[in-house]
């Protein structure tokens, strides 16, 4: 076979506020690789299919000596998170060519690896319930798992609860909400477009509302008081939601990306609201919640999917030279369902 492009999405400069595409990174698709004769010298050659493009990654592009929970990507370096791959040569007896692999990906069409420790949540997919692999990216992948994993840890759930989830039309937020309607909650949820209001109405929420047009804590005194907060947003969300707040209600922390691409975060100001009703705060990051639930996980959440139990919206963009602006949609809310970036057919 001769050689093919190797295209990759480089970090090329650290924003100072919203990540420009062709500036913060740029595609490179000068590169090539020979699929058959790379040497693999005893590791596995894979096809990239399907990329994350997430929230969190603009924490990662940041000034390394700035310690945060996820390293900073590396300047001049491939940008990575999670995908799916496909092996396509394999000297490694405990990888199969055929197996499709999620795991942490640079952005790069082809990578060769050692072993699957080196895509450090390394999983070999099965095809039991044929679901598209990009699913495997979004509610099926991290994003799922974060609502998952904390939603089990964390809600302490009681039938009839009030839920409030900001960024409820994303994979993460749109997943809990399913998982709160089927434990018998009322779902409050905020999201920045009609469209995306549509998709909360079809997912089961019961007052589902656009906070660029509604003021958030008018819908949650008329709606509320909160049981439960899952809190994506941060700022005036999280204001409101603590001035909402039941006695004893419990806040999920899951993210805050109202503040993600400026360096002035918005003041809370209600924080005494926490001692005053007792509440009960929970910060976390995916990672630390893996080994309790990854097995459970895959036993249960893609078998909902499949069933229908759980549904899910994808936005998907093609080609690596799309991954800038797709990095954009993200930071800004454009997107329209989970971001990704199919990156190739098998």
């Amino acid at each position: 076979m001769a050689p093919v492009r190797n295209g990759c999405v480089i970090f090329n400069e650290i924003p100072t506020g919203y990540p420009e595409p062709g500036r913060t990174v740029v595609y490179d698709g000068h590169q090539t690789i020979d699929p058959d004769t790379v040497p693999l010298n005893g590791g596995f050659l894979v096809k990239i299919l399907v990329l994350s493009i997430d929230p969190y990654m603009r924490g990662r592009m940041r000034d390394p000596s700035i310690a945060s929970y996820e390293p900073a990507f590396p300047l001049g370096k491939p940008i990575d998170n999670f995908g799916v791959g496909l092996v396509v040569r394999s000297e490694n007896v405990e990888v199969d060519v055929g197996q499709h692999i999620y795991g942490f990906y640079p952005f790069r069409e082809y990578s060769i690896f050692k072993d699957l420790s080196e895509l450090r949540r390394g999983r070999v997919l099965g095809t039991k319930e044929g679901l598209p692999w990009s699913a495997y990216v979004g509610v099926c992948g991290m994003p799922g798992q974060t609502a998952f994993y904390a939603w089990c840890e964390f809600s302490h759930v009681r039938k009839g609860d009030v839920v409030f989830v900001s960024a409820g039309a994303g994979p993460v937020g749109s997943t809990v909400i399913q998982l709160a309607k089927q434990a018998g909650c009322k779902v409050i949820a905020s999201a920045g477009s009609e469209e995306k209001i549509a998709f909360l109405k079809s997912i089961g929420t019961d007052v589902a509302f656009n906070y660029k047009t509604e003021k958030t804590l008018d819908v949650l005194r008329k709606e509320g008081p909160i049981n439960i907060y899952w809190d994506n947003v941060g700022g005036e969300s999280l204001e409101a939601a603590l001035d909402a707040a039941a006695q004893h209600a419990r806040f999920i922390m899951c993210g805050m990306i109202s503040s993600y691409n400026s360096e002035n975060d918005y003041p809370v100001k209600n924080l005494s609201q926490i001692f005053a009703k007792s509440l009960t705060l929970y910060g976390f990051t995916v990672a630390i919640l893996r080994d309790k639930y990854i097995d459970r996980f895959y036993n249960e959440v893609p078998r909902m999917v499949a069933e229908g139990k759980i549904k899910f919206k994808e936005d998907a963009s093609h080609g690596l030279e799309s991954a800038g602006e797709a990095i954009l949609e993200v930071q800004k809310g454009r997107n329209k369902g989970k971001k990704l970036i199919l990156v190739a057919e098998e």
